[in-house]
């Protein structure tokens, strides 16, 4: 055999056998080589593919959306784009792709694209950011002989009627198996809530896990729920779910509205029946977990624009708790900063004894909306701040939170309360809505960014104020 027969023939096993899909075409747009790991990548077969129009292989493929096909016509590589898509088994694919062109006498004769699977590579990482992200919220929070705090009613702070209120409904279900649905707006204290109900019961030397519903794709949540059978996909591993891991305890789901319909409707199942099955098993496993969902949408709001399912809602709301905004309970905002100035003292070794009157005349009309997690993040930065000889917090301690000290908002304190306290605050809070609007071309996306909420919040204040 010839060296150049030899070598080609080597360059052709190498090809095969490596774990990276080739694929190349030729000026016409047919495939001329394509390799095994390619055509498993894609779910097709080598001779399915071979000399065979790129197009009329891939239909839903054209000349803008095709890697190849760009990189034939513009002569350009496209290197390192990650790529999604479903193949021909059906399966979720997400690969790291290199197109490069082929020249051959300065003139382009071809493209050839290199993809590598990393599909579970982007699934662990995604696994890894939710677990960093919990890991670094659970930090924050008070410690107890080096361990994570577990919050009890006591942790609680408000003396409002709207919170004693919600307290009061909260203890009640405490030894109670059925489900909660917490609503309360970005920084209320949904998860608080939720602890103290697990801690404050029966179950409180059971289990307790949170999971944020909106933090990691859908087919990664469902594994995290319901678990995986080894074999039932593949890569698939034999792991218990948390549903699993949380039997006897209380499972709290946070952001149920952003869970994928088609997910709601599998837990609605579970929570109808009493039992789960994992991913690929054929197994019946029952539970006994109570449930606690928390939203920070109206319930009503997000089932009429279809982000609830409402026979999911009516399962999960056997008991409702609503925690009122901070603006709606600015008498315990005294209380709440002396907390937190207690708190941060302890940990950043400080001696704050207290803050200035005119910082809390404007912490009385600032409509707060990140609630009392904003006030909590503005005291611990103005304690920073502020010189280690201070014992009172002033104004210029609040560079972090200028947004507070806005003059336009001082106007309200002159106004006669000629009406209870919560319907001047509601009366404060559209006004200030209908001068952002007015300020952003009445813009729904610049305004809700403009006052520090979500949009889907600021559709339902207009509804309801204007």
């Amino acid at each position: 055999m010839k060296e150049k027969d030899l070598n080609l023939l080597l360059l052709q096993n190498i090809l095969q056998n490596i774990d990276i899909g080739i694929h190349a075409i030729d000026k016409n747009r047919k495939t001329i080589l394509y390799n095994k790991a390619m055509a498993k990548l894609e779910g097709l077969n080598m001779e399915q593919v071979l000399n065979k129009d790129l197009l009329d292989l891939f239909p839903s493929l054209n000349e803008e959306t095709s890697t190849l096909i760009k990189v034939l016509t513009a002569e350009e590589p496209i290197l390192e784009k990650t790529q999604s898509y479903i193949n021909f088994k059906g399966q979720n694919i997400i690969s790291l792709n290199s197109t490069l062109p082929i020249f051959h006498d300065g003139k382009i004769v071809g493209a050839l694209e290199i993809a590598k699977d990393i599909t579970y590579l982007k699934k662990l990482s995604d696994k890894l950011m939710e677990l960093q992200h919990e890991l670094k919220g659970r930090k924050e929070k008070f410690k107890v002989k080096g361990q994570i705090k577990r919050y009890t009613f006591e942790d609680i702070i408000g003396k409002n009627d709207k919170m004693i209120e919600a307290i009061e409904i909260a203890k009640r279900t405490s030894n109670s198996p059925s489900s909660v649905l917490i609503y309360g707006e970005t920084g209320t204290g949904k998860e608080l809530f939720a602890q103290s109900i697990h801690y404050g019961g029966n179950r409180r030397n059971k289990p307790f896990i949170a999971q944020n519903c909106a933090a990691i794709p859908e087919t990664l949540l469902e594994g995290i729920l319901f678990g995986t059978e080894k074999g039932g996909f593949t890569g698939a591993v034999e792991r218990e779910g948390i549903f699993e891991q949380a039997n006897g305890g209380t499972l709290l789901l946070d952001e149920i509205n952003s869970m994928s319909l088609n997910l709601q409707t599998k837990l609605l199942r579970v929570l109808q029946e009493g039992y789960i099955r994992r991913i690929g098993g054929t197994k019946d496993i029952p539970i006994d977990v109570k449930i606690i969902a928390t939203t920070n949408e109206e319930p009503l709001e997000s089932i009429e624009r279809g982000t609830l399912r409402k026979d999911l809602y009516y399962r999960l709301n056997v008991v409702y708790i609503n925690i009122p905004p901070l603006r709606e309970r600015t008498d315990d905002i005294i209380s709440l900063s002396n907390h937190f100035i207690k708190k941060y003292n302890m940990i950043l070794n400080r001696n704050i004894a207290g803050i200035e009157e005119e910082v809390l005349d404007y912490f009385f009309t600032y409509p707060w909306p990140g609630n009392v997690r904003e006030l909590e993040n503005s005291i611990e930065a103005a304690m920073n701040y502020a010189p280690m000889s201070r014992t009172i917090l002033k104004k210029e301690d609040f560079k972090s939170s200028s947004n507070i000290f806005n003059d336009d908002k001082m106007n309200y304190i002159n106004k006669s309360l000629d009406m209870p306290l919560p319907e001047y605050l509601e009366s404060i809070e559209k006004e200030i809505i209908q001068s952002y609007l007015e300020a952003n071309g009445n813009n729904i996306s610049k305004t809700a960014k403009a006052l520090g909420i979500k949009r889907q919040s600021l559709q339902y204040k207009i509804k309801k104020y204007l």
